[in-house]
């Protein structure tokens, strides 16, 4: 019954709902006023899928008909191999030819000649054998000076290395021959005889044997040893033996750092001080140092900072006497700013073993009549900025405060009449070494520019302040130095460059030995030494990869200023050589 009552409902609102729209279609399009009270959100009502399956009745079956085929196997003979395929070739740059050996030859006015000659022989995959032979030499003679000025220094090296998986080790053997006037002389001073008397060659004559060895996988890090016999034409002699360590032992994080050396220094000058009107007695000096240096490393970031001490024990044997030092080691470094800006300073104190064979290499015009003593340096205080400020372009500035006592100045040798020595350093033509307490202010300051490794230009400067014990000034030091050096490679045959060196004025005394007068009352007079400009330059071509030649050209000013006093060095001068590499 429900459902006939459905069915009837239905029938009629169908009905009913066509004879609306009838009536409507039979309307015309009216005008309508629609009201928006807010804003319409338009949306889709839930769509529900009516799940159902048709029922196909088809009463034409169709039967698929069985399809029955066949495969002839014909074979077929071809001729055709294809090719194989071939890697693209790529353009290489050929690797730089690389020779074990040059000899290099110049020569120019004033007689300078200069020659070089270096090999090294690889005995097999890690071992190798290298010999240096250099030499440079002058006879000219300058207008200036009475005394001959030639000079000459021949140096032989020759060095076995041997590189394992873990360590290398090697040891060298040097030998060198020096000779130098002490030319010192004006004109018109001695009379032609008086200059005819005078010797004033030195010679000096060194030879050496050195080693080292380096551990990488082991707490010994590294060890050198180090025995010289140093001695001069006036039976002068020096004899040294030094060993070097160092150990690193890994504590957490941090590396722990223990130093250690002995040094043993010993010699005689068989001549008295210059000051001496006789020359008597003959100096003798004897110095033992070991020392001891533990630090610790710190790595945190940006900042590397190194803690330690230098504990050095001193005997001068000659005297009895000995003594304990205590030196900071302190030095830090931060990166403000990655590689562009990293501040760095430090702390450092050494005793310092002064020696016949160092004073020569710094002034070769000393006589052979010199006090040899250890210097103490107290401190080294020092803090600075450095980095890259463009990718080719670095800089570096540092302040510094040194104390040291017993600091060697090199003094003019006075004049001393009443002296006849084997070889005429007595007047006013040498240097003695003068100790004095000296405090030194400094302030250092250089750029660095690095293009392609085809030119590179650097200059550099300092400034000092010195503040004497014995209130003097601080002798033959300036007070301004400053250079600059150039190197460019013109293009693959040409190349050039060029150095230039500042010195500022120095002071130095001359004095007169007076007899039965004691050395501090001598009559003296206080004298500057004027500043210099030295300017050098050199260009060079290549034929190939082995021959290639070379002009210098030295004191380009033709300036005859003087290093030390009455010493005049050579007015312009021009060398040209040439320079073969090859195998050996």
């Amino acid at each position: 019954m429900h459902k006939y009552i459905k069915l009837s409902t239905l029938i009629f609102l169908g009905f009913f709902q066509a004879v609306v729209s009838q009536e409507k279609s039979k309307d015309s399009i009216g005008t309508e006023t629609v009201t928006v009270v807010k804003a319409y959100k338009p949306t889709i009502s839930d769509a529900f899928k009516i799940k159902s399956t048709p029922v196909i009745n088809d009463s034409i079956v169709l039967q698929k008909k069985k399809i029955s085929y066949s495969i002839f196997s014909v074979p077929v003979a071809s001729t055709f191999t294809p090719a194989k395929g071939k890697a693209s070739t790529v353009d290489k740059i050929p690797p730089p030819v690389l020779y074990n050996s040059f000899v290099s030859l110049g020569f120019g006015t004033f007689d300078n000649a200069l020659a070089d000659f270096y090999t090294s022989r690889p005995i097999n995959r890690d071992e190798k054998l290298d010999i240096g032979l250099t030499h440079h030499s002058s006879r000219g003679q300058l207008d200036s000076i009475a005394l001959k000025n030639e000079f000459y220094d021949t140096k032989l090296v020759t060095s076995y290395s041997k590189r394992d998986t873990d360590l290398d080790w090697g040891a060298s053997l040097g030998l060198q021959h020096q000779l130098y006037n002490w030319y010192g002389v004006p004109i018109d001073v001695y009379t032609e005889d008086e200059i005819n008397d005078i010797d004033s060659k030195q010679n000096y004559f060194n030879a050496e044997i050195s080693g080292h060895l380096n551990m990488d996988d082991a707490y010994f890090k590294r060890g050198e040893v180090l025995v010289r016999r140093f001695w001069d034409a006036t039976k002068s002699a020096e004899n040294r033996a030094m060993v070097k360590g160092s150990a690193q032992i890994p504590v957490q994080d941090e590396n722990i750092t223990i130093k250690a050396k002995v040094d043993y220094l010993g010699g005689n000058f068989k001549n008295a001080n210059v000051n001496n009107v006789d020359n008597t007695p003959e100096i003798n000096y004897s110095y033992i140092q070991a020392g001891f240096g533990p630090s610790i490393e710190i790595l945190r970031d940006n900042l590397t900072l190194n803690l330690g001490l230098n504990v050095v024990y001193g005997l001068d044997s000659e005297n009895s006497d000995s003594n304990f030092y205590i030196y900071p080691d302190v030095t830090a470094s931060y990166r403000i700013l990655d590689e562009t800006v990293i501040a760095y300073g430090g702390i450092q104190g050494e005793l310092i073993q002064n020696s016949f064979y160092g004073f020569v290499e710094e002034n070769p015009y000393v006589s052979p009549t010199l006090t040899i003593q250890p210097t103490d340096q107290k401190y080294n205080a020092y803090a600075g900025i450095k980095g890259q400020l463009l990718p080719n372009l670095s800089y570096n500035v540092k302040a510094s405060y040194k104390a040291e006592n017993r600091k060697p100045l090199f003094k003019w040798n006075p004049l001393n009449t009443f002296r006849n020595d084997e070889k005429g350093y007595y007047y006013r033509n040498s240097f003695e070494v003068f100790y004095d307490d000296v405090r030194t202010l400094g302030v250092f300051g250089e750029l660095n520019l690095n293009i392609k490794r085809n030119f590179s230009l650097g200059i550099n400067g300092e400034a000092y302040t010195y503040s004497t014990e014995t209130d003097n000034p601080a002798w033959n030091l300036p007070k301004v130095t400053g250079s600059l050096f150039m190197d460019y490679s013109i293009n693959k045959k040409w190349y050039m460059g060029a150095t230039m060196f500042y010195v500022g004025e120095r002071q130095d005394i001359a004095t007169t030995v007076v007899q039965n007068v004691l050395p501090g009352e001598y009559p003296t007079e206080l004298i500057t030494l004027n500043s210099y400009w030295d300017v050098n330059a050199h260009v060079g071509y290549k034929f190939n990869d082995q021959l290639s030649i070379f002009v210098k050209a030295n004191n380009i000013g033709n300036s005859d200023y003087m290093r030390w006093a009455n010493y005049p060095v050579q007015n312009f001068q021009l060398l040209a050589g040439a320079t073969y590499k090859f195998d050996f």
